[in-house]
């Protein structure tokens, strides 16, 4: 009998609308470029797999293995807005160009005047 060999990662649980990164185990066992990408997960099956779509591409994966996917944390995106210095010399050529959407775009919201939704019907 032969005993099962003990995971190296934990069992996670994907949720719809997460982003991950994929390794496409075909692609990258064949040695093959392009086999690791963005997706975000469109649907999770009741057997574990999942269906994801590729953020870049589109390309859509069905039944990804969840042994070949690593959750991408919002903190992990959003860590340079958090820790980016507020007054010094420099600051915004450190940061990434959806950083400085982000804030630009919470500036103009923050700096103008607030508008009521527009009538119903």
């Amino acid at each position: 009998m032969h005993a099962k060999a003990p995971s190296t990662t934990e069992s996670i649980k994907f949720k719809v609308g997460d982003h991950v990164l994929f390794r496409d185990p075909s692609l990258f066992w064949a040695g093959k470029p392009g086999h690791t990408f963005v997706c975000r997960v469109e649907y999770a099956w009741l057997t574990g797999g999942y269906d994801l779509v590729c953020v870049n591409t589109r390309r859509k994966v069905s039944q990804a293995a969840p042994e070949y996917m690593r959750l991408l944390p919002p903190i992990d995106a959003m860590r340079d807005i958090d820790t980016a210095p507020l007054h010094a010399d420099g600051a915004a050529a450190d940061m990434t160009a959806a950083a400085l959407a982000w804030l630009t775009q919470q500036h103009a919201t923050a700096n103008g005047r607030p508008e009521l939704p527009g009538p119903c019907g």
